[in-house]
Parts: C-alpha cells; sequence; structure tokens
C-alpha cells in the first residue's frame, strides 16, 4: 500500500479527498505544520508528499528544503494558493516533483500521485500490452516475405520492445523466442539476397547502403556542401547501445536516423576496412595485396585505414579535403580527445575509431566478473550506458554539440551473445574466429550457417581454389570437434560477432548536427 504524508495547516479541510485516497488504496499520514511534517518523513518514510505552500511557521519552501536534506529522493508535490511565476520557479528549482494549485480536487491529487508512483509500472504493462497485441502480426510477417527496409523495420521495432518491457519473466520469455525465430528467418533472407546485392554496382532502392558504401553516402555530401564532417566509428556498437547513448546526449541535436547493412563477415577486418576503403574486401585484397596478407594476424589488416580513407576521398575527387585521422584505444587517449574537442572542426573531415564497446564485448567474453555484472543483453546494454554516462566520448559529443559540425555516427558490425554451438570440420591453417571461419574446405552444418563456396559472388577474397567461407546464423559459434566439450563450456554465452544476425548487420547512421 502506497504511503503519503500530506502537510497543510488545514489539513481537517481535506478529509474527502483523504478518504478517497484511502479506498483507492493509498494509506495517509497527516500533518498540521512544516516541523511536525518533517518529523513524519522521518518517521513514516512516505513514498510521495503533498506539501501546502503557505502555512504559518514554518512555511513550505522552508519544510521541502527540510524534507529534501532528510530523504532527498522522495517526491514532493507543491499545493498552493499563489500562482507567482517567481514561486512556481522557485519551488521547480528545489526539486519538486509536480505543482498543484488550490483549490484541488480528489481526481487531480490521484492522477498525480499515479504518474509519480505507478508511472514506470503502469508504463511497463502497457509496453507489455502492446508487445503481446502485435505478437501475431509480427509472427504473421516472419512468416512472409521481407525486404530489407521490412527487415529494418521490423528489428527496430524488436529492440523497442527489449529495450521497454520490464523484467516480467512471460512476456521476456516469449520476446526472447520470436527475437530467435527472426534471427532464424533474417539468415534465411541474408543467403538469399546477399549475393544479388554484391552483383549490383552502386547505391540502388531494391537493396540497403553497405559498409563500403558508408562515406560515400552519408559523409561525402556534406563535404561537398562545404561543412565540416566528424565520423565516429565506435567499433562493435549495436542499436540498442546506440538508444542509450542517444537518450543521454540526443537532446543536443537535431538528429537523423538511418541504417546499412554490415559487410560479412561482420568482423572488423573486413567490414571496417570496407567503410575506410569503400572497396568491397575482394577489391582490398587485388588493390592492396601488400596490406591484405591474411598469412599474420587478422587485427593487424586494420592498420592502413587512413591511407584507405585517404585513398577514397581522392577517387571521389575530393582531393583538396583536409583529414585528420585517430584511433582511440585507451581512456588516455579519449580524454586527450575530449579535452581537444574543439579542435576536431578545424578539418574538413576528421575520422575517430572508438575501440572500447568491443573491448567490453571481448572483455565480457573473457571475465567471470563482467558476465555476472552483465548476464543477458538488457545488463549488457546497461553496463555500455553507464560507461558511456561519465566517458570522454560523451564529453566530446556535447563539445562538438556547440560546434558549426556535422557528426555523423556509426559502427562496422554488432554483437550477439552466443548461447548455442554447431560444429566445424577445417585443417590448422582455418581462421580462428567464433562466428566465421574461412580456409581449405571448411565444413559446418548449413542449418546453422551460411556456406560461401564462391568468396568472389559474396564480395570476399579468395587464396587458393580450394578456399571457402563459413558464416554463422542465429546465435550459433563454431567448435572443433577436438576437445569439444571443453570449447563448447568455454564459449558458450559469449558475445561474439562475424555472422549473420539482426545484431551484427543492421547497423545505425546516426547524423548529428548542433542546435546552436
Amino acid at each position: 500500500m502506497p504511503r503519503i504524508l500530506w502537510i497543510d495547516d488545514e489539513i481537517d479541510l481535506f478529509t474527502p479527498h483523504i478518504r478517497m485516497l484511502e479506498a483507492k488504496g493509498y494509506e495517509v499520514v497527516k500533518a498540521s505544520n512544516g516541523a511536525d511534517g518533517v518529523e513524519e518523513v522521518m518517521r513514516a518514510q512516505p513514498d510521495a508528499v503533498l506539501l501546502d505552500e503557505q502555512m504559518a511557521g514554518m512555511g513550505g519552501l522552508e519544510t521541502l528544503a527540510a524534507i529534501k536534506e532528510a530523504r532527498p529522493a522522495t517526491p514532493v508535490v507543491m499545493v498552493t494558493k499563489s500562482e507567482e511565476e517567481h514561486l512556481m520557479e522557485e519551488a521547480l528549482g528545489s526539486q519538486i516533483a509536480d505543482y498543484l494549485t488550490k483549490p484541488v480536487n480528489p481526481s487531480q491529487i490521484l492522477l498525480t500521485l499515479k504518474r509519480l508512483l505507478d508511472q514506470q509500472r503502469l508504463t511497463g504493462e502497457k509496453v507489455q500490452s502492446d508487445y503481446l497485441q502485435q505478437f501475431g502480426q509480427i509472427t504473421q510477417r516472419l512468416g512472409g516475405r521481407l525486404d530489407f527496409q521490412e527487415w529494418t523495420e521490423l528489428y527496430r521495432e524488436l529492440v523497442r520492445f527489449d529495450v521497454e518491457i520490464g523484467s516480467e519473466e512471460g512476456v521476456r520469455q516469449i520476446l526472447d523466442d520470436q527475437y530467435r525465430e527472426a534471427n532464424r528467418q533474417f539468415g534465411k533472407f541474408i543467403e538469399d539476397e546477399y549475393p544479388g546485392w554484391i552483383a549490383q554496382d552502386g547505391p540502388s532502392d531494391s537493396r540497403p547502403p553497405l559498409s563500403h558504401e558508408v562515406v560515400s553516402q552519408f559523409v561525402v555530401p556534406h563535404l561537398r556542401d562545404k561543412k565540416k564532417v566528424v565520423l565516429l566509428v565506435i567499433d562493435c556498437m549495436r542499436y540498442d547501445q546506440w538508444l542509450e547513448f542517444e537518450n543521454l546526449v540526443g537532446g543536443l541535436f537535431d538528429l537523423t536516423r538511418d541504417f546499412h547493412y554490415g559487410l560479412l563477415p561482420t568482423a572488423t577486418p573486413f567490414s571496417r576496412n570496407a567503410i575506410f576503403s569503400g572497396l568491397l574486401p575482394r577489391d582490398i585484397a587485388r588493390l592492396y595485396p601488400q596490406k591484405w596478407n591474411r598469412e599474420g594476424d587478422e587485427h593487424s589488416l586494420n592498420e592502413h585505414e587512413e591511407e584507405f580513407l585517404a585513398d577514397q576521398l581522392h577517387r571521389k575527387h575530393l582531393k583538396d579535403v583536409r583529414m585528420k585521422y585517430q584511433k582511440i584505444v585507451s581512456t588516455r587517449d579519449g580524454r586527450e580527445l575530449a579535452a581537444k574537442a574543439s579542435d576536431l572542426s578545424q578539418s574538413d573531415l576528421s575520422a575517430i575509431v572508438v575501440n572500447f564497446v568491443d573491448i567490453l564485448a571481448h572483455s565480457r567474453s573473457e571475465s567471470s566478473v563482467l558476465r555476472e555484472i552483465a548476464p543477458d543483453e538488457r545488463a549488457y546494454r546497461a553496463l555500455t550506458r553507464t560507461w558511456f554516462e561519465h566517458s570522454w566520448l560523451r564529453q566530446t559529443l556535447e563539445s562538438l554539440a556547440e560546434q558549426d559540425a556535422v557528426v555523423v555516427i556509426t559502427t562496422d558490425h554488432g554483437a550477439i551473445r552466443c548461447l548455442h554451438d554447431t560444429k566445424v570440420i577445417g585443417d590448422r591453417d582455418t581462421s580462428t574466429a567464433l562466428r566465421y571461419k574461412h580456409g581449405r574446405q571448411v565444413k559446418a552444418d548449413s542449418k546453422h550457417a551460411i556456406v560461401i563456396d564462391d568468396p568472389n559472388a559474396w564480395g570476399l577474397p579468395q587464396q587458393g581454389a580450394n578456399e571457402n567461407f563459413i558464416i554463422a546464423k542465429e546465435d550459433y559459434y563454431f567448435v572443433y570437434p577436438t576437445n569439444y566439450n571443453h570449447y563448447q563450456n568455454r564459449y558458450r554465452d559469449t558475445m561474439q560477432h562475424g555472422g549473420a544476425s539482426l545484431e551484427e548487420v543492421i547497423l545505425p547512421v546516426i547524423t548529428l548536427r548542433g542546435r546552436k
């Protein structure tokens, strides 16, 4: 039963109001002056306080200050006869939760208390109800043939429900099951459509923008308009994580939300090199053979992004664009960037790679402590938000909001929580990633993986006639038969990327313009 403290020096006049609240399930504690009211705050620990502004002795604002000192989190509703603007501003400055003007009727008070005390519960129940009503419609859509725009819209809808639905066990299980079915169908969609997308030369309304077209479609037009552009590529950022960031800084900007589809494999060496070079991986390997030697560590394939970007601008006939490239790996690098954020608009194009979100995903996979802190996607999302809230990246964006620059934020790929294993067959030279592999005649169950025997048709380089790729679908990860149980348990419930899931492939492209 919610407990309400009502402080008013004419409290007896509100007996009908109090009886109505009690009939609606509220417990009401009364106080006829400010001093007694402050004592009752400590004794009764109410869920909310109704406070008269004009009382003899200890006035309403003085009482409010004492209440906030005693119990800062308790919401206080100021009830007053005065409508003077300065009084309202003073009260609002003192962190009241709401403001009612006398005479108040019982319905006003009830609605205000419901908003304060029940809003989160009622909102959660409304979202759950909306989702259950939409469940059948989403299922029906999944049974049909969706195009890329419909898949993007469906993914946005599932993310919205995932973010807004509370912890009610039954509804969340239904959503999780439907999410998995969506990913099952999405894997088939990618398998059927992707080679046709690659075969098309240039942008088309019949396919989504792909990684190698991000700069040309979302950055170059601003450069041609002589705008200063800051391009932020946040490695391994999912759409739901962006929404958390947007909640914290979106109000500072005029914001446009677009999407691109990550190239396969959705992994940094392939998709991020594609963003900076403006080329498919097969063309990067052909034009830059010395910089695409896959015999070494695949992570070293991202050492040439600055050169790739410069060459792409040159091919776009933007030879005079002054470009600056930075890769932010450590907190120290980030703090230095935030401290000099005002300098970013000095270049025509500032391209910045942010690695922290990717580091967080890998750290969760390797640390049992982080896995305990973030046991599921909701907690993982919250952990990302906590970092961003106090990060140098947020400070940088707040500084950019004051500058005359266009900020384009995107990512090279997302990540998925891997819960199901599938066996893979390959020799000792097969690549080591868990969501994709390439090598000589690599094999996996086609129900769980896209098997690519003609890499060229998928925009991928091929070393040797027998080399092929496999790309994991849904939330599967590859495990070799040797020592199977050990690696099955080691990698279960880890965040991975490289596969063909909604979370890894459908990626936000956010354009921000400061409201200055």
